[in-house]
């Protein structure tokens, strides 16, 4: 299919996990790409398993100041940008008496603050009509012990994508959330927990999921196709939840 054929996108986070296999899906539909990351060696792999025609710039999501240096290397390759996806995240997963202020604002600039001031540099290239697709999480709605600060970082971004709606709209620019359960990424191994804790925590969480398994980047991948596409030029300020059913149980992990 051609759905996003000729169109210029952004997906931040795109050189592992979902934003890797959003690259690649949305490469599939005729779409021109840009994706970001931080790690150099990932940025290599990305550019290696993309194809040249990929541009690949290194971006750290969490620091403002990149972000105007970002928006500005997008605005040389692309006259303007038809869709983006924010999608670059950490998640930090730890008792409220474990939280310092250091580790708190860390999370909150990768996960809001960058996003935010990505949005507003990249104002004047979003085309008209332009579709930003906002990749939250499931944490916002569920309570999972130990994810405080995550969950509220992503419930932060669930609103934007209502708020900045109603912002927008008069530009031409629909702004939606995808709302991801769990899904087989390397976010967990990038907790900085020991491998047999992350294991445990991943057995866990599966023990949890009425499909009793965890989602494929692919899954998520399509619904981002979909929100960038014309085809839900219907959509504005949705949120699409997609958690193999966790949010219809109350979460009680054992």
């Amino acid at each position: 299919m051609n759905r996003l054929q000729g169109k210029c996108t952004l997906i931040t986070g795109g050189t592992t996990g979902i934003g890797l296999e959003t690259a690649k899906q949305f490469l599939a539909e005729g779409a021109r790409v840009a994706v970001t990351g931080s790690n150099p060696d990932t940025l290599a792999q990305a550019q290696q398993e993309l194809g040249k025609e990929v541009i690949v710039i290194k971006s750290d999501a969490g620091q403002v100041g990149e972000q105007k240096h970002l928006a500005e290397e997008i605005a040389k390759v692309f006259d303007k940008l038809n869709a983006v996806f924010l999608n670059a995240g950490i998640g930090i997963f730890q008792p409220l008496e474990a939280w310092d202020e250091a580790t708190f604002d860390h999370q909150i600039a990768v996960n809001l603050k960058g996003p935010y001031f990505l949005i507003q540099n990249l104002l004047p290239i979003l085309a008209n009509p332009a579709s930003i697709v906002l990749n939250t999480s499931i944490n916002a709605h569920i309570g999972m012990p130990n994810s405080s600060v995550y969950g509220a970082s992503k419930a932060a971004m669930i609103s934007l994508a209502r708020t900045l709606s109603g912002e927008l709209i008069e530009r031409g620019i629909r702004v939606n959330a995808i709302s991801p359960g769990p899904i087989s990424t390397p976010i967990l191994g990038k907790s900085g927990l020991p491998a047999e804790q992350v294991q445990q925590i991943a057995e866990a969480i599966r023990n949890q999921i009425p499909l009793k398994r965890f989602g494929a980047p692919i899954e998520i991948a399509k619904a981002a196709v979909f929100l960038a596409s014309d085809e839900s030029s219907f959509m504005l300020g949705s949120e699409m939840i997609i958690d193999g059913g966790v949010s219809t149980l109350s979460w009680q992990l054992s």
